[in-house]
């Protein structure tokens, strides 16, 4: 399920960057409609009078820019910081909190600077020795889709496949893998798959791959001795939630039998904000997605902004239940963390 984006959208500053060029010259021989833009934050070309039209004509734009900060975000509870080498993606899932935060249309941005980026982790890297220091390169993005044109996330294994006191992650739902599979990683990352059951992935992820191939591609990367992840998110509680869960995490335990020697599950109830609730009706108006929020209970988050979650006998019930699958199907794996 390759991206193929229907226009690219060039920051000047980013064409004086090689992989500017060579993206430029690309884009340019597959016929593709490329542009100039001054800043990659203020992109007035894409089309789509309403909001849905807008999203969709978003999701198949490709913005290049420049990453002008090296101040990276903090990223509990999956890592210490964040690593900035794409934002948005493809992906169409109804229940993105990206809906929220990229504004009415999230197109996709990739950054050319990316060795001044990696050099700016390496700082980072620098003070903290000799903790070990964790980035999460998927925290407003999905890294994979843009990977066939830019090798960027090739490019940040093997830097931290070098690095005695760094460590790097990342997580998709998409299944383009093999170019990463013979990098020197020195298990340095941690390749993880967002994964759902099968009903949800239909009704919520559109334009992602369904469970089967995302199972078949971490097979693969955990045969090429990647420390192997799933992040299964969001739990969602419809009618038979229990049997649907359950029928996950067999099919991955069958998939993945003798070939996962390390493995980790993060777990993440869903939750939304008001703001959320009314951009995902805005741009899915026929969602099934549950946005009752009579049903829910209201909880500040760390960034301080309050959301919607599952009540406290809900998420404790929710959570004691996976913990058992996760015990039952993959006794040797670490669950990192429940919300």
């Amino acid at each position: 399920m390759a991206f193929k984006p229907k226009r690219v959208i060039f920051e000047q500053e980013a064409l004086k960057y090689p992989l500017g060029q060579k993206l430029q010259r690309d884009f340019q021989a597959q016929g593709v409609d490329t542009s100039i833009t001054a800043s990659h934050n203020r992109v007035t070309s894409i089309p789509g009078k309403t909001r849905a039209e807008g999203y969709l004509e978003a999701k198949r734009t490709l913005v290049v820019g420049v990453r002008r900060t090296m101040k990276f975000e903090t990223c509990r509870p999956s890592a210490h910081f964040q690593l900035p080498l794409a934002t948005s993606c493809p992906g169409k899932c109804e229940y993105c909190y990206l809906l929220t935060n990229l504004g009415r249309k999230p197109y996709v941005r990739v950054y050319v600077n990316f060795e001044e980026i990696l050099s700016a982790a390496k700082g980072y890297i620098e003070k903290r020795k000799p903790e070990i220091t964790v980035f999460e390169g998927a925290a407003t993005s999905d890294p994979i889709p843009v990977e066939p044109y830019t090798g960027i996330l090739a490019r940040a294994i093997e830097f931290f496949g070098g690095q005695e006191y760094g460590r790097f992650r990342f997580v998709t739902k998409f299944t383009d893998v093999d170019t990463l599979l013979d990098i020197p990683h020195n298990g340095h990352t941690r390749f993880r798959f967002s994964i759902n059951t099968e009903e949800i992935i239909k009704s919520y992820e559109h334009g992602t791959p369904p469970l089967g191939e995302r199972l078949a591609a971490a097979k693969k990367v955990a045969g090429a001795g990647y420390p192997l992840g799933f992040l299964v998110a969001p739990i969602i509680i419809e009618d038979r939630w229990k049997e649907s869960y359950r029928e996950l995490f067999k099919t991955a335990a069958e998939e993945l039998s003798g070939v996962v020697p390390d493995l980790t599950f993060e777990f993440i109830t869903h939750r939304f904000t008001k703001r959320a609730k009314g951009n995902i009706l805005e741009v899915f108006p026929n969602t099934r997605l549950n946005l009752d929020e009579e049903a829910r209970t209201f909880k500040f988050g760390q960034f301080g902004y309050g959301k919607y979650v599952y009540p406290k006998e809900i998420f404790s019930e929710v959570k004691t239940c996976f913990q058992d699958m996760a015990g039952e199907f993959f006794p040797d794996a670490k669950v990192e963390y429940f919300v």
